[in-house]
């Protein structure tokens, strides 16, 4: 089916105050200005993409080892985990916000500076305390950088381009994801010079640098065309709402639920009520509120949000509870760990590259078939488990892992392009910011409740049963996923 272009802004000068069709010298036509992303513009603000998403899961094969160097109890391995992913989705919509208003080129590089300089203050952390300060200050540097590559895509391609460009964005999301447990297994178990488990965070600060040199010359800017002023009320009542539901779920189990993590909840619906009444105000008076309700009245913007948050929370935390499967349960070491996802990321890529033709083709029918393969992948790990363990090997997991991917990638990359379809180019940098925040909440989300469930489980059970009760919890959620996808729209602009 055809595809719909969406106007660009111009990214350098203000519009002319001349109403006249005929540009000036000064002044040249909107459309000889309109940015374009190369192909290695693209390639660049997608490695900018995958350090964040990489980020959230790396340490999670490295944080027996952390807690050993360091000395840290298990709470504060949490908030080493905990603290970079609350940080990073209750400033991504303002992440945004700030590119449409500043350029987000420039957000761009200033977010993969921030990144490269609190991955070297990670990496060279001398305690537990330092590292959960410098993570928390990582991922307020990945909010900065990641809500610009959305960005950049929808105000810099168009047509096929674009559609292109966000099944890749998505296939990086996914991959990245699953890559960051292999990439943290073979790094922690290679143990380069000495660093051990800082080689993880040591690791992006020549990629950041890479990115940030390759930014320069391929990179173009945009902004929107009528930028506004940050949302103040707003920004302050989504982070108070996120940081009342997410720093509880995933920090209340190993701090022992103490009084705070139970009054932050009970904060949580009426700070999210505020939030919504006080956008709602904004956006009636004529203001620019953080999140417009009128974006979400967009029917693909909405659905697809739907979508999104109930997969990502089951992505999340199936990738969690793997990781410590797999190192507590079957005793695999870090990079037997890491390695053994490997059938999942390179089924999730393979698939998410079909996405683009599969999408005009078929319309939301992909999104439905690929979450009951993601469904039959469940069944068949679940059988693989009972079946064999605690024996069970990588080659033993290879075929549900791949069937997994294979789901998992028809899913994600099209659920993104659904949400942003639709998406006026002005909008660009809230929508994204907005797309990323629920995905990076949902897999926040997941880690929380589902790893939650599972290390709950374990006193009680043994390893396997815990195991396959949360996986067939998942199953649930995947159900869920599937019947919410009959309502997103037919077709995909």
């Amino acid at each position: 089916m055809s595809e719909t272009r969406i106007p660009t802004p111009i990214p350098s000068a203000p519009p002319s105050p001349s109403r006249s069709s005929t540009p000036s010298p000064a002044t040249p036509p909107a459309s000889s200005a309109a940015p374009k992303l190369t192909g290695l513009g693209l390639a660049t603000v997608l490695l900018g993409a995958a350090l964040p998403m990489i980020d959230f899961f790396i340490v999670n094969v490295a944080l027996p080892t952390i807690g050993r160097d360091l000395h840290a109890s298990p709470a504060l391995l949490e908030m080493v985990v905990a603290g970079y992913g609350v940080a990073y989705a209750v400033l991504l919509v303002l992440g945004g916000r700030l590119g449409d208003m500043v350029g987000r080129r420039r957000l761009f590089l200033w977010g993969l500076a921030a990144f490269g300089v609190t991955s070297l203050a990670c990496g060279v952390a001398p305690d537990a305390w330092t590292l959960v300060a410098a993570r928390v200050a990582q991922g307020a540097a990945a909010a900065l950088l990641l809500p610009q590559v959305l960005a950049t895509i929808q105000a810099a391609t168009s047509g096929q381009r674009r559609a292109r460009a966000l099944s890749l964005y998505g296939g990086t999301a996914g991959v990245a994801s699953a890559l960051g447990q292999v990439l943290g297994g073979l790094l922690v178990a290679a143990d380069l010079a000495g660093t051990g488990w800082r080689s993880v965070f040591l690791v992006n600060v020549p990629i950041a640098l890479g990115a940030l040199l390759l930014a320069l010359r391929t990179v173009p800017e945009s902004r929107s065309p009528h930028p506004a002023r940050v949302d103040g009320p707003g920004t302050v009542l989504l982070a108070v709402t996120l940081v009342a539901l997410l720093l509880p779920l995933t920090e209340g189990r190993a701090a022992g639920w103490p009084l705070w993590s139970w009054l932050l909840l009970a904060v949580f619906p009426f700070a999210g009520a505020a939030f919504v009444a006080v956008e709602r105000r904004a956006e009636r008076s004529g203001r620019t509120p953080l999140v417009p309700p009128s974006l979400l009245g967009i029917p693909s913007v909405r659905r697809g949000l739907v979508v999104v948050v109930p997969f990502t929370l089951g992505f999340g935390g199936f990738m969690f509870v793997v990781a410590v499967a797999l190192q507590d349960g079957l005793r695999y070491g870090p990079m037997a760990a890491g390695l053994a996802l490997v059938p999942l990321c390179a089924a999730f890529f393979a698939s998410s590259l079909a996405g683009p033709r599969l999408v005009s083709r078929f319309g939301r029918r992909v999104v439905t078939v690929g979450s009951l393969i993601q469904g039959t992948g469940l069944v068949l790990l679940v059988l693989t488990v009972q079946a064999g363990w605690p024996g069970v090997s990588m080659a033993g997991l290879a075929p549900s892992m791949t069937v997994l991917g294979l789901g998992q990638g028809l899913v994600m990359p099209v659920l993104m392009r659904f949400v942003l379809s639709e998406l006026p180019a002005a909008q660009a940098g809230v929508g994204g910011g907005v797309l990323v925040t629920s995905q990076q909440s949902g897999m926040a989300l997941g880690v929380a409740t589902l790893g939650t469930l599972f290390l709950s489980l374990l006193p009680s059970f043994n390893m396997r049963d815990a195991l396959v009760t949360v996986l067939l919890t998942q199953l649930a959620v995947v159900v869920v996923t599937t019947v919410l996808s009959l309502r997103l729209p037919r077709t995909v602009r």
